[in-house]
């Protein structure tokens, strides 16, 4: 990457008139927006087609703000030349017209509708990212420039044709070799790439449109329609990638994804305030952000259970068992019911209850969407029994709704129930357990799930594999009725024309229904890695995971192979834990060495353990300088850690990564990624599971630059000291 390029000025001049352009589109777009105010009066209609043109003026004028993100980070020069037999030529011999596009985080173009930049995601911009010297896509010279916000700092070129094949020349190396050529690496932009890796880290992801390399850039373009499965280890960008996939599959299909709508979800709310940004800067803020919980509102989530309770209510057959649950609550009477209404007895006998019951069951797909035909002929044969079985069924029927005794009658035969009162009463009754359970679960299995009865289901604070029991329940109850009889369209599940989801590994099967209950048409990107899988029902293969997910299209799975995050170093420490944690699957290879190995420090007892902690924390802090450091212990250490820290006083954030110092517990470090890592006590993350070697992977490989291991008891057989090669 060079510093002293002689095009600078020239790249720089054009780079100053596109951020001219995009000035004068924002203010274009106010002064429409402050016409279209102005006017407030008019036909419904008229007012109608206002919101709407204004809405889509909000969004543009949220597009052009880019805030600190760079506008323009690349060019591209390929061949004007028409293809060989359009003009009866052979086509170019390499001295024909060239044609120059600037790439860049959204479109600009001057006063007269030329392009100034092209939106990144664009079709002409393809071989930015996707060109190699085999197959230059018509490419004569790629250019990466390096930006700090509308500066060029930095040129990296590309030249392809024969005697070039893609190989990167530089003019002025600088002398730390940043610039070194690609040949080797298969990588794009490798000086471009290596300086956006060595910024520090800011507790946000950043978006890496600038960096996409062509195994990344193929998974984002991927036209496939289906489910995308993308396997990559830590480090090789997974992440941003989907999250990439979902900016361009928006700017590609814009109708009708803006209208069906796109859904992240992230494994926890430390996450999703981490990546939060990412589609923002890519000039895209409608696309919904959520975590499993976000999707069944007004539940209080929280709680813990023990592991092999929620690795039960994870399990698929709680689908059976979900369902059971419900039809028992579909009760035919077991003796006949006599209600006094006036001079008359109305009487029920146990087969007319039986027949009733039966005929709903047949009828409808969802319980509460039956209440309304049950309780419709159960007052048709109440009126059977009376004197007049001819008169006014909707009068008997008004008449009735006052009569406590015909009240009890509904809620025994056909209750409408919420997903919390079905599985609050559910749980916390043995026998409506037992019976559920009938030819899905054994004794022992369904005694787990019983717990004490709380005072009401309002009361209930539930846990997370509670939650995709809940949008089970609601999915075979359905919404409860309006006061009308008829089901708001609010009140039903939201569907999403795209879904990703990140860190899918750990989600249950159960979980995985949920999700995919939510796709309109089967279009998902769900991102994960087999090795870091550390939930109750650890996937083995991508395939458990997928027979859960929607099949009407073929899906696909891919691999992210290159790690461009994690020091080769660190990398090797971390390839030893994953031999353990999961066998069967390879690293990623690392392209890059870190400024040194990682360290390993080694105390005496619980004090002396935290003293240690204290020291390699304020060594990492100097060390990084404005980068972020964090702690990554196991969860029940983070307290204790905590306060040694502070009574050092070491200002630091908990449970998140927001402050340049964090102590984040192991089971929520899960996708994030820092300058300088201190991972203490290995043994205690690790344990004795093999879900704890797995989570011990995750912790090693969240740092980007230093990596410190604080240890007083001895380390796990995976990642000895004598294993690794590193003095104690």
């Amino acid at each position: 990457m060079s510093q002293h390029h002689p095009d600078i000025p020239a790249e720089q001049a054009h780079v100053d008139h596109a951020y001219r352009c995009l000035e004068r589109s924002k203010q274009d777009a106010w002064r429409i927006r402050s016409l279209t105010e102005a006017s407030t009066g008019g036909t419904f209609q008229a007012r109608f087609e206002r919101n709407a043109f204004d809405e889509q003026l909000v969004h543009r004028l949220t597009e052009l703000d880019l805030g600190d993100a760079a506008l323009v980070f690349g060019r591209i020069d390929r061949d004007g030349a028409p293809p060989p037999g359009a003009d009866g030529s052979d086509g170019s011999d390499g001295t024909g017209p060239v044609e120059t596009f600037y790439i860049g985080r959204l479109a600009v173009a001057d006063e007269h509708r030329e392009p100034v930049v092209v939106d990144w995601r664009a079709p002409v911009a393809e071989p930015f990212y996707r060109a190699t010297g085999r197959d230059p896509m018509g490419l004569l010279r790629r250019r990466h420039f390096a930006v700090d916000g509308p500066r060029i700092i930095g040129i990296e070129d590309e030249l392809f044709g024969e005697g070039h094949l893609g190989v990167g020349h530089d003019e002025g190396l600088d002398g730390d070799g940043a610039g070194v050529t690609q040949a080797g690496t298969g990588l794009r932009g490798y000086g471009t790439l290596l300086t956006a890796l060595a910024k520090g880290r800011t507790g946000q992801l950043g978006d890496i449109v600038a960096t996409i390399q062509a195994e990344q850039d193929e998974i984002i373009r991927s036209p496939h329609k289906g489910v995308l499965v993308v396997q990559g280890g830590p480090g090789t960008g997974k992440t941003v990638v989907a999250l990439h996939r979902a900016a361009y599959l928006l700017y590609t299909h814009r109708f009708p994804l803006e209208e069906q709508g796109v859904l992240v979800i992230g494994p926890n709310r430390v996450f999703l305030r981490y990546i939060e940004q990412v589609l923002p800067s890519l000039g895209e803020a409608g696309v919904e952000l959520a975590v499993l919980p976000d999707l069944v509102h007004g539940h209080a989530v929280g709680a813990l259970e023990p592991v092999e309770v929620a690795r039960l209510k994870g399990d698929a057959r709680m689908t059976a068992f979900v369902a059971n649950a419900v039809r028992d609550r579909g009760r035919p009477l077991r003796e006949p019911v006599a209600i006094p209404l006036g001079a008359s007895v109305l009487r029920l006998s146990a087969e007319q209850s039986s027949r009733i019951v039966a005929a709903a069951r047949r009828r409808f797909r969802r319980h509460n969407a039956g209440r309304r035909f049950v309780e419709t002929e159960v007052v048709a044969a109440l009126a059977q029994s009376s004197r007049k079985p001819d008169g006014d069924l909707e009068g008997l029927h008004d008449q009735l709704r006052d009569v406590a005794a015909f009240r009890e009658l509904m809620e025994r035969m056909w209750p409408v129930l919420t997903p919390a009162e079905l599985l609050h009463d559910l749980f916390g009754s043995r026998a409506l357990l037992r019976s559920a359970a009938r030819g899905v679960l054994d004794d022992d299995e369904h005694g787990l799930l019983h717990r004490p009865r709380s005072a009401s289901p309002g009361d209930v604070r539930w846990t997370a594999a509670d939650v995709a029991l809940l949008d089970e329940a609601l999915e075979v109850l359905g919404p409860r009725p309006r006061r009308s009889g008829r089901i708001h369209d609010d009140d039903e599940i939201r569907k999403y024309g795209h879904i990703v989801v990140d860190e899918v590994q750990d989600l249950s099967p159960m979980h995985l229904r949920m999700v995919a209950r939510r796709s309109i048409s089967g279009a998902m990107t769900v991102v994960g890695d087999l090795a870091q899988a550390t939930g109750p029902l650890a996937p083995r293969t991508w395939q458990d995971v997928l027979a859960h997910l929607p099949d009407r299209r073929p899906s696909l799975v891919t691999d992210l192979t290159v790690g461009y995050r994690i020091p080769a170093e660190i990398m090797e420490v971390a390839a030893r834990v994953l031999r353990v944690a999961a066998p069967d699957l390879e690293p990623p290879t690392s392209v890059r060495s870190g400024a040194e190995p990682p360290a390993f420090r080694g105390a005496a007892g619980r004090d002396g353990l935290l003293d240690a902690v204290v020291d390699e924390v304020r060594r990492l802090d100097r060390a990084v300088g404005a980068g972020s450091v964090a702690v990554v212990c196991a969860d029940a250490l983070a307290p204790a850690v905590s306060a040694a820290l502070r009574s050092s006083g070491i200002a630091h954030g908990t449970t998140s990564i927001e402050q340049r110092l964090s102590v984040v517990p192991a089971s929520v470090v899960k996708g994030l990624e820092l300058d300088g890592v201190v991972v203490v006590e290995p043994a205690d993350i690790a344990g004795d599971a093999l879900d704890g070697q797995r989570a011990l992977y995750v912790a090693l490989t969240r740092a980007t630059k230093l990596l410190s291991v604080v240890h007083a008891r001895p380390l796990p057989g995976s990642m000895s000291v004598r294993s690794v090669g590193q003095a104690g």
